[in-house]
């Protein structure tokens, strides 16, 4: 996508996690949806800790994001790019909310520059189990029996497969991490020398050679003891991080 020549800020943002349990996070949000001053926002992934389907985007927590979602879309651009937990949203929950789709991989034309999105877990491609889990709970086919299943069967099966991946997660002494030459790859085909992700919950800034690099999103926590949280802001002069914790 091209940036309208109008713009001059654009936030990026990933990896929130919401649920019933962090609403410090989602004041956090909506406190920052209402007072940036980026025209366009980016959410890049994993804004929810778990979406099990359009239809609950009227009831309790649901509703409430979306509602906020909506407001913040009342004066600003917004955009949803899938993650690895909220790759069920869908047009129905977009179109509410007032927010545009993002496929992942983007190429966002802005400033005269070219910028690879994506949300970062096609990538890790270290993680073998995981890759085999991701290609079979993106297939359309897998995607249209579990929305076909009623709502508590649902929550028990996201709930599964959350402790399955936190158990796993437990057992890695590392998380997996972007694969470097995969990158560098993506960059190269895309025609662009700088992508932006989430997913790893590692906030930096990676050099990859060849005049290449990526930028990672932090993760957002006001839960905990010591919250953390960050913005990407993207202007005519380059990328700047800005800390919200």
């Amino acid at each position: 996508m091209t940036a309208p020549e109008n713009w001059r800020r654009i936030d990026f943002l990933s990896d929130l996690h919401l649920a019933p349990e962090t609403p410090a996070t989602l004041a956090a949000l909506e406190h920052h949806l209402q007072e940036t001053s980026a025209d366009a926002v980016m959410l890049l992934g994993d804004i929810f800790e778990v979406w099990i389907g359009d239809d609950v985007r009227h009831t309790g927590f649901d509703a409430q994001c979306l509602a906020l979602l909506r407001r913040a879309s009342e004066r600003l651009h917004l955009f949803f790019m899938p993650g690895n937990r909220d790759f069920l949203v869908g047009p129905a929950m977009l179109a509410d909310c007032g927010a545009k789709a993002l496929a992942d991989p983007t190429v966002l034309t802005a400033f005269g520059t070219r910028y690879l999105l994506t949300h970062g877990d096609a990538l890790c491609l270290s993680d073998v189990a995981y890759q085999g889990f991701r290609a079979q709970v993106r297939q359309t086919d897998w995607q249209a029996q579990f929305l076909a299943q009623p709502l508590e069967t649902r929550r028990t099966l996201a709930r599964q497969m959350r402790d399955g991946s936190r158990s796993q997660q437990a057992l890695q002494e590392h998380y997996a991490d972007l694969d470097a030459p995969a990158c560098i790859a993506w960059l190269q085909a895309a025609g662009c020398t700088t992508m932006i992700h989430g997913h790893t919950h590692r906030a930096a800034v990676h050099e990859l050679g060849q005049g290449l690099r990526r930028y990672v999103l932090s993760d957002w926590d006001f839960e905990s003891p010591a919250p953390r949280a960050d913005v990407l802001r993207l202007r005519r002069a380059g990328l700047r991080r800005i800390q919200l914790a």
